[in-house]
């Protein structure tokens, strides 16, 4: 009988309550990593809380750890083992001897079982206070534990009553073969011992069940104020942020309708004819420290502060004055608009769809976008490749700087050139296409503006794409960009990496610069909005003339034109020579530096430099765009041409994808289908190639290297970098309409 009670695990068999201290203190060894192993450490368990320490004196000031034994689970392991686990944290302690070890799970047993019923005690004596609100998730943590505890012993009791019942029916037999017999009265006693042992499991069975059923009513009351509790938290977050938005476009309505005045302006107002004329501007106030000074020229005339610009040195608003025409011997104007009246000047306009942007995005929080399938709602009606064609909006720079003698007035252009590009995204928020593995994009403008573009996707993880343009003007650029993104909640940023290089034919000069990183805003609630922000340093590594451009960030509190970007341009020697200044959305202005200075110290102690030049002259002015943008997606006049169809180009153009040109005619839910399509037929092509490289490995040859049709991998021992560079041959198939070798990707 003894032998049978002994084979219970009286430890965690529910029913069976063993005495033990409130209290209870020892040293026991911890497991701590695989350096140090077991350390010894003092165990003082107390109210219901399991603290460690690493010696008894500790215990006055410093706490190594705290577990809860309400939500603890405690397993018995061999050889003086226990495991606790608790918050979803495992700890493994070791006790000195057996019966130290039993002691330990005897009290741990007792004290979870004490804090157990305090816990239930609480939940019936009424309504929470503001601490048990904040207790709620803990609580029910260790609730759910508790009852996956009581499945435990439930099924440890649903055993052994199958065991000890097998043995009672098989005694029970045994003494009705043996009536008469001597030996019958022990067997008696057997089958006694038998009853009585299911007897005690039956008990314990019950008792576990009251248990169980006991904790989980005890706990309904609970959990559904809890529920309830979360709903109102919820509801009243969500009118708290809808009101936050509102406040949020308010301040910023306000803040545009009534910009802060600056200093330089003021002055000029008040001032005499001699203050007007020297006037200081602080053009970098938040990085490179330099202060510019307006020197006054003889065909400079006064001007009130309502018609000064901000920028430095004043520039009058009628930005086509032949006297700002820095170097602009063909400003655009009535030609430029004339020769694109010949392409078309809108797409169908936008679906007036409610999209909830966040109820896709918030599972993508710190993830690259370009490895998440999102529909086609979030899209323009183009594809990246169009959309780094796009940067060609003000070829014309580039023409006149082709043209020009100096490399420093050269460097001027090419800078406003950088700074154009961003001109087109202050409204476009949504994103392009993800172009597929070998889809390709040209864009002929050789009659109307002289010069050939073709880009290709030469990666599709990570995404990347190579760009060439050659302009019968004087100039050849390429590119190879490669784009990570991450959505960081509230808002995604966009980081293109790689480098652009521009090449002018007659003189050589070479100059090469990246970009800077695009943030789309409110992703959460409110108006989306786009930023660009970073430094930007353009070297001409023809003659090592430099120029550093900083797009300052959007802020609130900055009293700094909105969108600003401000630099300036340096020879070898680092002298400086010009100062540029404008906005990315807007224009460039460069002003001459005739002289520079040291001046008082900045904000952080450094000297500033003080720059006194003559009147800014424009470098290059946005275009306005077109009527009705705002449902066309805001795209420009160039954008609205760059899906329009047009014959000869290669199979794999993106003006031929499917799902782009659904989207453009507005049927979104045709276009989501086929996007999926493609997207798919992408993901088995990608498979094939693994399975392919991975049984060349297998049988020792060499794993052929996904290639492009029209770039190849090349590198630059001067520069130490790798980037796809035009193979050529694509115009040349285009004349001869030999598209043989295009792989079918659509």
């Amino acid at each position: 009988m003894d032998e049978l009670v002994r084979s219970l695990p009286s430890p965690t068999l529910p029913g069976i309550h063993l005495p033990c201290l409130d209290t209870h203190k020892g040293w026991l060894f911890k497991w701590t990593n695989y350096l140090k192993g077991y350390q010894r450490r003092w165990f003082v368990l107390s109210n219901g809380l399991l603290s460690y320490y690493r010696t008894q004196a500790e215990m006055a000031h410093t706490c190594r750890g705290t577990i809860p034994m309400a939500a603890a689970h405690i397993e018995v392991g061999d050889t003086c083992h226990l495991m606790i686990s608790s918050a979803g944290r495992s700890y493994h302690l070791k006790a000195t001897s057996e019966g130290e070890c039993q002691r330990w799970v005897s009290a741990l047993q007792q004290a979870k079982v004490t804090a157990t019923a305090l816990i239930q005690h609480s939940d019936d004596s009424g309504d929470e206070g503001p601490d048990a609100e904040e207790d709620d998730r803990a609580l029910s943590q260790g609730v759910l534990k508790t009852l996956a505890n009581k499945l435990d012993d439930l099924s440890t009791c649903n055993d052994l009553i199958g065991k000890h019942g097998a043995a009672l029916q098989r005694s029970l037999s045994e003494v009705e073969e043996l009536r008469g017999c001597a030996n019958s009265v022990d067997k008696l006693k057997s089958v006694n011992e038998r009853a009585a042992l299911f007897r005690i499991t039956s008990n314990a069975m019950i008792n576990a069940c009251r248990d169980f059923l006991d904790v989980a009513q005890s706990h309904s009351r609970r959990w559904q104020k809890v529920l309830q509790h979360e709903r109102e938290q919820r509801h009243h977050l969500e009118e708290t942020i809808e009101q936050l938005a509102k406040q949020h476009n308010s301040l910023e309505t306000a803040w545009r309708e009534k910009p802060t005045p600056y200093a330089g302006v003021e002055r000029s107002c008040k001032g005499d004819d001699s203050e007007e004329n020297d006037e200081f501007f602080d053009a970098m106030e938040d990085t490179p420290s330099f202060i510019t000074l307006s020197t006054n020229a003889e065909t400079q005339h006064k001007r009130s502060g309502s018609n000064q610009s901000m920028m430095s040195g004043g520039v009058p608003h009628d930005w086509t004055d032949h006297e700002n025409l820095f170097l602009l011997q063909d400003t655009p104007g009535s030609n430029h608009m004339q020769l694109r009246r010949a392409r078309r000047s809108r797409i169908p306009d936008k679906p007036n769809y409610s999209l909830n942007l966040w109820s896709i995005m918030k599972n993508c929080i710190g993830k690259d976008l370009s490895k998440i399938p999102m529909p086609v709602n979030f899209n323009e009606p183009l594809s990246m490749l169009q959309r780094l064609t796009e940067d060609l909006e003000y070829s014309e720079l580039l023409d006149r700087a082709a043209r020009c003698d100096s490399s420093l007035e050269q460097m001027c252009l090419v800078a406003a050139f950088s700074v154009s590009s961003y001109s087109t995204t202050i409204h476009r928020t949504a994103k392009p296409f993800n172009p597929l593995l070998g889809e390709t994009y040209e864009l002929d403008r050789l009659e109307d503006y002289g010069y050939r573009s073709i880009c290709e996707q030469v990666s599709h993880h990570p995404p990347a794409a190579a760009h060439h343009v050659i302009s019968q003007r004087g100039w050849t650029l390429w590119q190879h960009i490669t784009i990570d993104s991450k959505f960081r909640g509230k808002y995604v940023s966009v980081m293109p990496l790689g480098n652009i290089h521009l090449q002018f034919h007659s003189s050589g000069n070479h100059y090469v610069w990246s970009k800077v990183t695009s943030t789309v805003h409110n992703i959460i609630v409110g108006k989306l909005w786009i930023d660009q922000s970073g430094d930007i340093d353009i070297v001409n590594s023809t003659t090592k003339d430099t120029c550093h451009l900083k797009f300052s960030p959007y802020s609130y509190f900055c009293r700094e034109a909105p969108r600003k970007v401000t630099g300036v341009v340096e020879d070898q020697e680092g002298t400086a020579h010009y100062i540029l200044s404008g906005t990315w959305d807007e224009k460039m202005e460069s002003a001459k530096i005739v002289n520079s200075s040291q001046g008082c110290g900045g904000s952080e102690g450094k000297q500033k430099t003080v720059y006194q030049t003559l009147q800014s002259k424009l470098l290059w002015k946005k275009y306005p765009l077109p009527d009705n943008a705002e449902n066309m997606h805001y795209f420009s006049a160039l954008a609205l041409t760059l899906n329009e169809p047009e014959e000869g180009v290669a199979p794999t153009d993106s003006r031929l994808r499917p799902d782009q040109r659904l989207m453009e005619a507005g049927l979104w839910d045709e276009a989501n289908t086929h996007k999926q399509r493609l997207e798919e037929c992408q993901r088995l092509e990608r498979k094939r190639r693994e399975v392919q490289a991975t049984q060349a490995l297998q049988e020792g040859q060499e794993v052929e290297v996904y290639q492009p049709l029209w770039f190849e991998k090349r590198t630059d021992d001067s520069a130490r970098e790798s980037s796809y560079i035009y193979r050529g041959g694509y115009w040349e198939a285009k004349e001869r309409q030999d598209w043989r070798q295009c792989p079918d990707i659509f």
